[in-house]
């Protein structure tokens, strides 16, 4: 495929069947083309990437959706970016990659399985024992894969569905063993207790970037516990007064002067009795409460630091389901909130609560299921992040990966600098199960890339595997390579990798980016891409997130349904800017609806034009060109290097408009239209056949520009004109010639624009009937008088007029004409052409006696002080506003009454 621009000696009759010039059905049909095409360019093997020697090359990995969901807008917007990207470089001659794939999503796959267990059969997981239960995952999975498939293919995605890849597959599968075995072996992987993030419902843990913080308006409970000595109060605040079973100290600050007598003295848990030392340390605040803080270090993440420096205890009195363990003594068995309210009583009775307040904080709550996270120590496995960091931060910090905008290269270089070791293990059945064995002869522990069958130290075949699964993400992270058949040297890895740019939603910059970057070049010596383009969330018309809960979601696949792929692509294309969040307003889906239907009715009015077309030997080089031909031949050429230049910059929504202002306000509405006396064949056939060779040119060029924003509606439309590839996904992207800027051209066609844009002005404010011809009178200096009279049939043509005067600057004013300037050019519209004098001063007449006459009466009533003193200030407002609209209207019709006279 080459990367020029064909010129008409090289256009050759279709293959496909379809003649150019002939009919378009008049009526756009979305649903049968998108159908027909993508089917069409699936089979030919159009999106099938094949590295040629010496070439260049582009590569993307799709960010894989959960394999259980349906698209949502979100994946819409990220998938139709994408796209654009991966048609635009295809057609550049670039070979090119795009990875699709879907992701097994573990703790969302499992809670729906589970829940739809619990529904159909009332059973749990437990029930069916992991094996079977396993099965019933796979079976499900299956199912929504296809759904998932089926919605890529609709919004028109140009991926190499022979290379999809599913990051619980063989090969995906071996990458995760490969990685896991080889930072366990270096004391990068470690098992070890740790205070987790636990969520009570789904039985699992999560990482930090996994729990979501909502503020809410809960309580603070200020307690006394009694010093030992019995020689007063320590008093302590907290959120949660559950957790005060599990407190092994209270804390002050070590520089706080009013409890620096307290250290080392003991007060009496109440409820339990239990004595704790007061301890200081550092972390505490002397300014929030009364500087006196609880330390429960099994229930809270700073607590569990600070229990660490003092080597206190750990005592975790609420269990993995949410209810009190043991340790809380009489509390036991309780649920935990429950256990509040009980807890809160018993102080009460005791006159330990001193008071509550209202209080706002943040609560974390688990990302998938919405319940509140309990922190809980935990035995569990973790990735030891600080020797993974460092290359990671020095890749974006040397510029070799770049975030576009750059403004989140800071967000990332924040939080990989403050980076915390990573739990990766799932309390879970479905996903990659940790491929850790313990002997249980030996207890020697050991990990294995496959399943071994005997203790690698004592040769016993009595082996237990950890019963855990890896965090979803821990797959996702190896995604750039694994795809690519990595640990293998592929032909894949060596030809695509490093990709070139991966497109993602800010939101999951440190769940996914920040882990595909440290994990491509600890395992691959190579960043994972180039580039990260960074786009918004779609959020509903007032700026709200889309959500179950609010009820505003937007499917993309009904919006498809109503208005066509091509239309939500637009759109979605057209309202983007990189980085920002972007707002999805219906009515923008149905104004691109009516967008694609012009462009298809004008490509329809230009085939029914060239049924009898051939193009001409030399191309363009030979003809005669007119004003209007070099005109739309230079707009075409400027607007295919701006779309270019948007499009290498990832500024999506600039290049859509660049397209959309060209296609609508200039070659529909303004080249077509100045075409047609020359298409029906009014001015010879030599002038017909330039007309059709521009006509054909343009909007054959026009419509591969427009190709990866519309794909589906320009395949059906370039079909039909004359091309040489076999589909418009393989044709060459549109480089014309810098000859054909033409600025004289653009300048003087601009001239005559704007005189027959003021013209029409003129007429839609006189309300002139469309079918009436009027007469215009133009003064102009020689150089603009040429330009005007070149295009004279032109003006008379669009401005509808009778006839068309052009004279000298010098030249006496008309009377009784209205008079605008356009261009430079002074245009007098005579009166008389346009209404019947008399009829029309006698209708104003009558029109202002009747204003004047309410004008008056508005005035006598504003004027009664009893009407504004005791009206509702809304209708004496309604009042002045309706006078001022009064006098309005009565200065216009006397301006109108001036000009007839």
């Amino acid at each position: 495929m080459a990367n020029e621009e064909k010129t008409a000696q090289d256009v050759n009759r279709p293959t496909d069947g379809v003649a150019p010039g002939a009919d378009l059905p008049k009526v756009y049909d979305p649903k049968t083309v998108e159908s027909k095409w993508y089917q069409r360019w699936e089979e030919e093997g159009y999106f099938h990437a094949v590295a040629r020697p010496g070439n260049r090359r582009f590569s993307v990995v799709i960010p894989p959706p959960n394999v259980t969901g349906a698209l949502h807008m979100g994946h819409a917007l990220n998938i139709t970016l994408q796209d654009i990207l991966v048609r635009w470089r295809r057609m550049q001659g670039y070979d090119t990659l795009w990875v699709p794939g879907t992701d097994h999503a573990g703790i969302a796959t499992q809670i729906k399985v589970e829940e739809n267990l619990r529904k159909t059969q009332e059973k749990t997981r437990h029930d069916l024992g992991r094996e079977r239960f396993l099965e019933l995952v796979w079976e499900w999975k299956d199912h929504y894969h296809a759904n998932i498939t089926k919605q890529i293919r609709q919004i028109g995605a140009s991926v190499d569905w022979r290379r999809e890849r599913f990051t619980l597959d063989e090969g995906c599968s071996h990458a995760v063993r490969t990685v896991f075995v080889d930072l366990y072996e270096r004391g990068l992987i470690y098992q070890g207790s740790y205070i987790v993030n636990w969520c009570p419902h789904c039985h699992t843990t999560l990482s930090d970037l996994e729990v979501e913080h909502e503020d809410e308006t809960g309580k603070l409970w200020h307690l006394q516990y009694p010093f030992a000595d019995g020689s007063g109060y320590a008093v302590v605040a907290t959120t949660r007064p559950e957790t005060m079973l599990g407190d092994t100290a209270v804390a002050v600050n070590p520089d706080d002067e009013r409890y620096g007598h307290l250290v080392g003295k003991t007060v009496i848990l109440p409820l339990l009795n239990r004595e704790i030392p007061i301890i200081a340390d550092e972390y505490v605040d002397p300014t929030f409460g009364t500087g006196m803080v609880k330390v429960t270090p099994a229930h809270d993440p700073n607590d569990f630091e600070m229990g660490l420096r003092h080597n206190l205890a750990q005592i975790r009195v609420i269990g993995e389901d949410g209810t009190m363990t043991a340790e809380a003594g009489p509390y036991a068995g309780l649920e935990r909130y429950t256990c509040r309210a009980r807890v809160v009583e018993d102080l009460q009775k005791q006159g330990l609560l001193l008071r509550i307040d209202d209080h706002d904080h943040a609560v974390g709550h688990c990302y998938r299921c919405h319940n509140v996270v309990e922190p809980l120590v935990s035995k569990q496995w973790f990735v030891r992040m600080k020797p993974l960091a460092e290359p990671a931060i020095e890749a974006v910090r040397n510029g070799s990966i770049r975030f576009v905008p750059d403004r989140f290269a800071k967000n990332y270089m924040h939080w990989m600098n403050n980076i915390r070791d990573w739990c990766i293990s799932r309390q879970l059945w479905w996903g990659h199960r940790i491929p850790v064995w313990t002997c249980l002869e030996c207890q020697h522990q050991f990990a294995a890339k496959v399943d071994p069958t005997t203790c690698s130290k004592c040769g016993s075949q009595q082996l237990e595997q950890d019963p855990d699964v890896l965090d979803t993400w821990f797959s996702s992270a190896l995604w750039p390579f694994s795809t690519l058949g990595w640990p293998e040297r592929t032909d894949d890895l060596r030809d695509f990798y490093p990709t070139s740019v991966l497109v993602t939603a800010y939101d999951i910059i440190y769940f996914w980016v920040a882990r595909m970057i440290f994990s491509g070049l600890e395992h691959t010596g190579r960043k994972p891409f180039h580039d990260v383009l960074v786009h918004g969330l779609v959020r509903d018309a007032l700026g709200r997130k889309m959500s179950k809960s609010l009820g505003n979601g937007v499917d993309p696949l009904e919006v498809i349904a109503e208005c066509g792929a091509d239309a939500l692509r637009f759109t979605l294309a057209t309202g983007v800017a990189p980085g920002n969040d972007t707002r999805y307003h219906p009515e923008r889906a149905e104004a691109n609806r009516n967008f694609v239907n012009k462009v298809w009715n004008a490509s329809r009015f230009a085939l029914m034009n060239l049924k009898d077309y051939t193009p001409p030997a030399d191309g363009l080089a030979g003809l005669q060109l007119e004003l209007m031909d070099r005109w739309v031949l230079s707009r075409y050429a400027a607007t295919a290097h701006e779309v270019t230049r948007h499009l290498e910059r990832y500024d999506f929504g600039e290049a859509a408009r660049a397209l959309y202002d060209f296609i609508w306000s200039e070659l529909c509405d303004w080249y077509i239209e100045m075409a047609k006396p020359r298409l029906y064949g009014h001015h010879g056939a030599e002038r017909r056949w330039c007309a059709q060779t521009v006509l054909s040119y343009v909007l054959t060029h026009t419509m591969e520009l427009l190709h990866p924003f519309m794909p589906f509606v320009t395949e059906e439309i370039w079909q039909h004109l004359p091309h040489t590839e076999p589909s418009i996904t393989v044709a060459a992207w549109p480089t014309p010639d810098s000859a054909l800027i033409d600025e004289q051209a653009v300048a003087d066609m601009t001239l005559v624009m704007e005189v027959v844009r003021a013209i029409r002005n003129v007429r839609s404010e006189k309300t002139v009937p469309p079918d009436r011809a009027i007469q215009a009178i133009v003064h102009a200096e020689s150089a603009r008088r040429r330009i005007l009279q070149e295009d004279e049939s032109i003006i008379i043509s669009l401005a509808r007029l009778s006839e068309l005067t052009l004279t000298d600057v010098s030249a006496p004013k008309p009377d009784r004409a209205i008079a605008v300037v356009a261009g430079g050019v002074e245009v007098y519209i005579p009166l008389a052409g346009m209404v019947d004098l008399q009829e029309e001063l006698e209708r104003i007449r009558k029109e202002l006696a009747e204003t004047q006459g309410h004008l008056q009466r508005t005035r006598d009533r504003l004027a009664n002080p009893s009407f504004v003193d005791r009206a509702p200030a809304k209708v004496v407002e309604g009042a002045r506003q309706q006078l001022q609209a009064l006098e309005e209207k009565e200065r216009k019709l006397s301006e109108r009454m001036k000009e007839l006279k």
